[in-house]
């Protein structure tokens, strides 16, 4: 397992591929890489952001996914048709990255009203879109599918009932779980195996986020209880631009991290049995 840090962490302060120059800076190894804007999504940015990465590892993508990911669920075949062609282009762009993953949000919950999901429907939607990804990547990319709490995957049961019908993979995110209030050793349970990206933020007691480390998650639980699942994925700081003011922070931040992981590596054990 490696730390690694989401150019989301910079949003609104670097555009993306500065912040692509920024993580190489700051000297951490690898990164998810958040395309924020259809520009983003094009040929000749995905070019750009290669010339700029040099040895950095772009462990997976993200992208503004309520541009068209919802969509991709459309019961009309022609608006379907067209979101199916951005999110290709943003597979093969992920592919040239050397990407391993597409972290997938899905399905949102805009209204307020009780949803009835049909999971059998939604789980073979999703295997579909893992078939998409499969054939523009060349199999070097999977889905990855994200808990949110604003989406359809804001429980940790979600995944269990869709899962006869996908292979689709997970992605734990800690705010998130946070968000909907619920643990995130609920989610780890139930995404089992499924398990191949996780974003990395702290809140207080209060739930506050917070930049890891400064807040009251314990990540030295969290990442032995990843090893001892057989975790062999990365895990990547993804922390809003308000949770700091100095890069330096983010430095120090990921210092820490590699610190939990040591503990957890050598003394876990010890602690947590």
């Amino acid at each position: 397992m490696e730390i690694g840090i989401s150019t989301a962490s910079f949003f609104s302060k670097e555009r993306t591929e500065e912040a692509i120059t920024r993580i190489n800076q700051l000297k951490i190894p690898v990164c998810e890489v958040f395309l924020s804007t259809f520009y983003e999504y094009n040929e000749d940015f995905v070019s750009e952001l290669l010339d700029r990465k040099g040895d950095l590892k772009i462990y997976s993508v993200h992208t503004l996914n309520q541009q068209f990911e919802p969509e991709l669920f459309n019961p009309m075949p022609r608006t379907r048709k067209d979101c199916e062609d951005i999110f290709r282009k943003v597979v093969r762009g992920a592919a040239r990255l050397g990407a391993k993953y597409y972290t997938f949000h899905g399905p949102a919950k805009f209204k307020r009203v009780k949803y009835v999901l049909d999971y059998e429907n939604i789980g073979k939607r999703v295997e579909e879109l893992c078939d998409i990804v499969t054939s523009e990547s060349h199999g070097t990319t999977e889905l990855t599918y994200e808990n949110v709490h604003w989406t359809y995957y804001n429980e940790p049961d979600y995944i269990a009932d869709i899962a006869p019908f996908t292979r689709v993979k997970t992605c734990l995110d800690i705010k998130q779980a946070k968000q909907s209030q619920y643990s995130v050793y609920e989610y780890l349970e139930k995404m089992g195996n499924r398990l191949a990206n996780v974003h990395l933020c702290d809140y207080n007691d209060e739930g506050k986020l917070a930049l890891p480390g400064k807040g009251t998650f314990d990540f030295t639980r969290l990442f032995y209880t990843l090893l001892k699942n057989g975790y062999t994925g990365d895990a990547m700081i993804e922390v809003y631009p308000e949770n700091y003011t100095a890069y330096d922070e983010l430095a120090a931040c990921y210092d820490y991290l590699n610190e939990c992981l040591f503990k957890a590596q050598n003394y876990g054990g010890t602690l947590y049995e």
